[in-house]
């Protein structure tokens, strides 16, 4: 298979939700105790028969999460960019046509930003924005990592998806890890929630962890937005996509996210709920079927939710979020992409970290130590 598609086409929406809630008990113990999980087991994991099954599978993936991370958690924080956006998208504030004031900082301002973000500690930001070629391109994204490289050890960036050239234009300028997320594998739904813009284009994202692949990026973040779709089914797809770029492109590192749908200014209300439980059913059912993939958690959920997920496979957290752009010194009241939920500063955090035991790190990685 030359790419993910090909093996993404390959599989029938409906049929595979079928088998993940045909699931039984039986295939839910198999999953917990065999040695080396496949795909299947995964199904079983995320159905509803494996609900029962909770404190088990917790229980196992904070083991196999403290054997091959150790007890660190990540801090990171968002740098939004610009809220300028050419897409129609149903669930996002940056959306076409929601009118509201756009704005994409200047150089200036992107260092007033750094400063703030430097104050609280941090290492490690992730650059976003909205997909507005014209405006945020490749040539502004070279701009910013040239600016702010001094600055951090560690860059991230979550913006539209690129070709594979462009992305190997960024990689020297500082470009360490890129998050693309599909927001939902159901091609007839994201088709309504994506009705005008690049990103309508649902092939030329699903093919872009292949792009980065072939770029080379150190890491890369998978994910699907929680809400839109059934989110079992939208899961296994992640599973099923991430296992594919492992073994395809092997020298990179993966991360993956579970952002629920959270509203913003005449938002859209979630077709599919996810409870908190099944939600630390899935995060756990990844730590079992994946014990070396990063798994991330955002400041959409509660002080309480967080709190309680640190233990359980958590490797990352963001803390301080600010989801609109100059959110820290800029502009402090402009529009956010969506509401934050966990308000705590990073300090505050960081104690909370600490006090289940657990180190806080404020950065992943240092590129004097690359080879």
């Amino acid at each position: 298979m030359t790419n993910f598609q090909d093996l993404f086409e390959s599989y029938n929406w409906d049929d595979v939700k079928e088998s993940i809630y045909s699931k039984t008990k039986n295939d839910v113990e198999h999953a917990l105790h065999t040695s080396r999980r496949k795909l299947e087991d995964f199904k079983a994991l995320i159905s509803p028969a494996a609900a029962p099954y909770l404190e088990p599978m917790a229980q196992l993936s904070q083991k196999l999460t403290l054997k091959r991370f150790g007890k660190t958690i990540q801090l990171y924080i968002p740098l939004y960019l610009s809220n300028e956006c050419t897409n129609i998208c149903t669930y996002c504030g940056f959306s076409l046509d929601n009118k509201v004031r756009r704005k994409t900082l200047t150089e200036e301002e992107i260092l007033r930003e750094v400063h703030v973000i430097k104050s609280l500690g941090y290492d490690h930001v992730l650059l976003v924005t909205g997909e507005a070629n014209q405006t945020v391109h490749l040539e502004y994204f070279k701009k910013v990592l040239n600016l702010i490289r001094p600055y951090f050890a560690q860059v991230s960036m979550e913006v539209q998806p690129l070709d594979t050239e462009e992305y190997t234009e960024l990689i020297p300028l500082g470009l360490t890890s890129v998050l693309i997320y599909q927001e939902t594998y159901h091609k007839e739904d994201y088709k309504k929630h994506h009705p005008k813009g690049k990103k309508s284009n649902f092939n030329y994202r699903l093919e872009t962890p292949d792009r980065l692949g072939q770029a080379g990026i150190h890491k890369m973040g998978l994910g699907v937005l929680i809400g839109l779709e059934d989110w079992r089914t939208d899961s296994f797809f992640t599973a099923l996509h991430l296992n594919y770029l492992e073994k395809k492109y092997w020298k990179t590192r993966y991360s993956l996210s579970f952002p629920r749908l959270r509203p913003f200014s005449g938002g859209l209300e979630p077709k599919v709920e996810m409870n908190d439980k099944e939600l630390v059913q899935l995060i756990c059912a990844y730590r079992l079927f994946n014990e070396e993939v990063e798994i991330s958690l955002s400041t959409r959920e509660s002080e309480k939710f967080r709190n309680h997920c640190v233990q359980l496979g958590i490797t990352s957290i963001s803390a301080g979020s600010k989801t609109n752009p100059g959110g820290y010194a800029v502009e402090p009241e402009s529009l956010e992409q969506f509401e934050i939920s966990d308000e705590r500063s990073p300090e505050m955090i960081a104690n909370m970290i600490r006090s289940k035991g657990y180190e806080p790190v404020w950065k992943d990685w240092d590129r004097v130590m690359q080879c």
